[in-house]
């Protein structure tokens, strides 16, 4: 992590996270839109009948169309899927931004955090995205946790700044911020939540062994419970990550946030405390992959 990337990690007397804790790691925020209804389904108009050679035409269309959105569905050529992960050509993205490429995206999990990703553009994306999440979760505000988290994302020639940085970051001034005590445990009747769930994610710079990966990102944080003064709150913010391939896996090396893009908030009736402690208890988190 470059000296530039640590304001996101700073104490409140740097002017960093501790002053905004919603908008670095562990503090998140998350917005809902509505999407628009469907229109009902449209009555079709009676056809006159086809002869013979007609629906055999068709039906030939038909089985080539299937085919076809089959085949584009695999994400790249066959040679590609077959392959193991990390066999791609890195820069040689032939799917579309929001599907999925067909590739194995990661082999195994470093605890609970998703490792083993290919050594390609894809693999860099799927690392960063599952790195945010790791990053953005309750478990950063445990000490114990967070160490074991940075040293399973973290490069080690980065991994001690990190967590001086995060160490200083995560003080009881902060904790207090956020709705927790001094000392980061949850005042009792309440749930702290902490989520980050990516929507996207792109290269901006690659080399063999180097990848600069925006991930853009929603996520939640707050006290839930009845009288909470911090309640949870929702935002976006794009993550910028720097990894590098270092023992037959990528790690990040540095990390650096901002807001948005965020679109038109939606009208959606907010729910209760118990609502979203319950949601957030309740709906387990996934293993994200280009």
């Amino acid at each position: 992590m470059s000296p530039g990337d640590e304001h996101d990690y700073r104490g409140k007397d740097q002017g960093g996270r501790a002053d905004d804790p919603y908008s670095t790691l562990g503090g998140t925020r998350q917005t809902r839109t509505r999407l628009p209804d469907g229109d009902a389904g449209h009555p079709h108009a009676r056809r006159p009948v086809r002869n013979s050679r007609s629906l055999i035409t068709i039906t030939g269309v038909v089985v080539l169309l299937i085919a076809a959105i089959a085949f584009a569905n695999r994400g790249g050529t066959s040679d590609d899927n077959n392959a193991s992960p990390g066999t791609k050509t890195p820069g040689t993205a032939d799917s579309a931004p929001t599907a999925a490429t067909g590739t194995k995206p990661v082999q195994g999990k470093n605890g609970t955090i998703a490792s083993g990703f290919a050594h390609d553009e894809q693999g860099a994306q799927s690392a960063a995205a599952n790195y945010a999440v790791a990053l953005g979760s309750v478990e950063m505000f445990d000490g114990t946790k967070r160490n074991s988290i940075l040293d399973a994302v973290i490069a080690p020639s980065s991994v001690n700044r990190f967590r001086e940085t995060l160490d200083r970051a995560y003080s009881p001034d902060f904790f207090v911020n956020v709705g927790l005590n001094e000392d980061g445990s949850t005042p009792e009747g309440f749930t702290f939540i902490s989520r980050t769930a990516p929507l996207g994610t792109k290269v901006t710079a690659a080399t063999a062994d180097q990848v600069t990966v925006e991930v853009w990102c929603t996520g939640l944080i707050g006290l839930a419970g009845e009288g909470s003064t911090k309640p949870v709150t929702d935002g976006w913010f794009t993550i910028t990550m720097e990894l590098a391939w270092i023992n037959g896996d990528w790690k990040a090396v540095t990390h650096s946030q901002k807001d948005g893009p965020a679109p038109v908030g939606g009208d959606a009736r907010a729910s209760s405390a118990e609502e979203i402690a319950d949601a957030v208890n309740g709906f387990g988190g996934f293993t994200y992959a280009r």
